[in-house]
């Protein structure tokens, strides 16, 4: 499992005064307004920032740090990815998972055959779909519902799957 899971990427400086918008890579980006603190990686750099403010604008959440009080104290940290730890993370319910602790998870069918392993994890408007690398050079695209999911084991990381009628 990773230790921390990634919440949104800046896109640009928002205004003069070092806000800047951040495009959300959660599934709810309302969760920002509880988040004090997040940790930004722009591949050189690595820093905690403080969170002093959090506003919405279109599919954006406009964050201004403390300390960064400027455009220019911002602007080098365009498209830096911000994350939070496990301990900031938003909680799961009953069978919810974070798609970063899916990838690379073994898919067996039910008679126990390897299918292959999580490649991506696609959300839809009605379930999420699992992209599943095969050894073949194939992909599998399974349906995160309870007919095709039979079980989900993180801690042996290993998801058993009944493959219904015309998925393969």
């Amino acid at each position: 499992m990773v230790s921390e899971l990634q919440v949104g990427v800046i896109t640009q400086p928002h205004g003069i005064g070092g806000a800047v918008k951040v495009f959300p890579t959660t599934d709810d980006a309302g969760r920002f307004r509880k988040l004090k603190e997040v940790i930004m990686d722009d591949g050189r750099e690595r820093r905690n920032l403080e969170i002093e403010n959090v506003k919405f604008f279109k599919q954006f959440v406009i964050l201004k740090f403390k300390g960064l009080d400027s455009i220019n104290d911002i602007e080098k940290y365009r498209r830096a990815k911000l994350y939070v730890t496990r301990d900031n993370a938003v909680r799961l319910q009953k069978d919810e998972y974070f798609i970063a602790d899916l990838i690379g998870m073994e898919v067996v069918t039910e008679d126990g055959e390897l299918l292959g392993i999580i490649q991506d994890v696609l959300t839809t408007g009605a379930n999420d779909v699992y992209v599943v690398a095969r050894d073949n050079g194939t992909e599998a695209l399974l349906p995160v519902i309870k007919e095709c999911v039979k079980e989900v084991d993180m801690k042996r990381g290993k998801i058993t799957v009944h493959i219904m009628d015309g998925l393969l």
